[in-house]
């Protein structure tokens, strides 16, 4: 029984060292390897299965909304890259330079894309004409090079994968609509398909993304306190369209701008599942993105009659579900504690006596609780325990936040709160950029968002008492 539970042992428990234990599921449940490339992982395909099973999702929902898939080069002249200076200045410590083709120098250099404003609206210049052609609503499905410092996989690695939406209006209220309809898919996607809580809320303008006139985000608190910024969304107003020259011409027969939004979401989002659900037996995915939904383990597999049955069960449930029969010669505990590892939401046990009695052993992932049901109406029975799942991991993680959220008034109620562990901290703000600063300083923790669902905590600023403006989430983040 030792040997079951061997790899279960060797990860680090989240309470000792919540860093190791997240670098250890990464690898011990086949999610990544590391590349030669520095700051660079390898998506294993078990880590790439949950991340195509994210991708269509919300590419469906994308769809859905009128939106079509295009594809635009990695590489950014770098003329291009300096049309709107904001943006550049925004991501030039960040970028990827190509200098050389072959052995032949370039005569200009070359970005590797951090991001593709410019090279939309270079083309959106050249595609939009008339009143006739807005709004442009585009996503690329791609990935995107940022050489950061600091990398861990998932959260931070110098390629990502990511989807960039890039949209094109024809009023700025359009615009508007589409920067928070997108932030609401974001928000919905994550609560109903990742089981995972979000604040939504928009962020201050320190910290609003390069080029952009408002930055949306959704900030979800990971469960050791600190936050993950899970998606954002972009108004860009017509800044971008004035710097590359887009014009159209209105029904009045006029010339006008039109405005810009762009929205996106990474690969960070499997990091989220892992610190968000996760414990010290390994992953616990969601239903809706999980590779293997339903794991099937013969027990006492050599008995007649047991492989059979185990096949017709696999037979039924892989028409509803993603399914998987493991009838290795691996013992029952082992493939207990492998799937364990892995997240598989529902594990069924059936043996010779579960076969007598028309019953099979159903276990949860997320609470590790077992249940005796019936084989009749299985996939029904099945798809209730599924939902069971999502909503249990939603409560669980939802009661994390709940614990973990502390209303502060003063800068020592906000130290003081903190003494009990990292969480999001809710302090009122006059909106100066001084005072937002003076909290990092004082307390360690920044602004995450503004939520759009306020509450007045006070009147006055936690920091210098003068008359507040805004309520703010404010907390260590990844």
């Amino acid at each position: 029984m030792a040997n079951d539970k061997k790899m279960v042992e060797q990860i680090t428990s989240m309470d000792v060292d919540f860093a190791q234990w997240y670098t250890d599921i990464c690898k011990k449940a086949d999610l990544i390897d590391y590349s030669s490339v520095k700051g660079c992982m390898i998506i294993r395909p078990y880590g790439y299965a949950i991340w195509e099973n994210i991708q269509n999702i919300l590419d469906t929902r994308f769809k859905e909304l009128g939106h079509e898939n295009v594809y635009m080069p990695m590489f950014i002249p770098e003329s291009l890259l300096q049309r709107e200076k904001d943006h550049v200045a925004g991501f030039a410590p960040e970028v990827a330079w190509v200098t050389h083709g072959g052995s032949e120098k370039l005569t200009e250099r070359l970005c590797v894309r951090p991001t593709s404003e410019t090279l939309f609206c270079e083309h959106y210049a050249n595609i939009i004409r008339s009143y006739r052609d807005l709004p442009k609503l585009y996503n690329q499905w791609c990935s995107v090079v940022r050489w950061e410092k600091t990398t861990r996989p998932f959260l931070r690695s110098r390629e990502f994968l990511w989807q960039e939406g890039h949209t094109m209006h024809a009023t700025k209220q359009e615009a508007v609509d589409e920067t928070v309809q997108m932030l609401n898919v974001y928000a919905d996607f994550h609560e109903k398909d990742l089981a995972i809580p979000v604040i939504k809320g928009r962020k201050t303008p320190s910290d609003k993304f390069a080029g952009a006139e408002d930055t949306y985000a959704i900030e979800a608190l990971m469960h050791d306190g600190k936050s993950l910024q899970a998606a954002t969304s972009h108004f860009f107003g017509d800044g971008f369209a004035r710097a590359f020259d887009i014009t159209y011409q209105t029904k009045e027969n006029t010339l006008a701008y039109p405005f810009q939004t762009s929205w996106g979401c990474t690969t960070r989002m499997i990091g989220g599942i892992i610190m968000t659900h996760g414990d010290n037996n390994g992953l616990v995915l969601p239903p809706a993105v999980a590779p293997i939904q339903v794991v099937i383990i013969p027990v006492a597999a050599h008995k007649p009659g047991v492989i059979e049955k185990a096949t017709e069960l696999y037979d039924e449930l892989k028409k509803s579900f993603r399914v998987k029969l493991d009838d290795s010669d691996n013992s029952p505990g082992w493939k207990y504690a492998e799937y364990e590892m892995k997240g598989v939401p529902l594990r069924i046990e059936i043996g010779p006596r579960d076969i007598e009695n028309g019953q099979c052993v159903v276990v949860t992932r997320h609470n590790l609780e077992k249940a005796v049901v019936s084989l009749e109406n299985l996939t029904e029975t099945v798809s209730a325990k599924l939902t069971e799942v999502r909503d249990g991991m939603f409560e669980k993680a939802l009661a994390n936040r709940e614990r973990r959220t502390y209303s502060c008034k003063t800068i020592d109620e906000i130290n003081e709160a903190l003494k009990a562990g990292d969480g999001f901290v809710k302090a009122m703000w006059c909106g100066e950029e001084e005072c937002e600063d003076s909290v990092k300083e004082q307390t360690g923790i920044g602004s995450r968002c503004i939520p759009l669902e306020q509450e007045q905590i006070e009147d006055v600023c936690v920091c210098c008492g003068k008359r507040a403006k805004h309520m703010v989430v404010w907390a260590r983040a990844y």
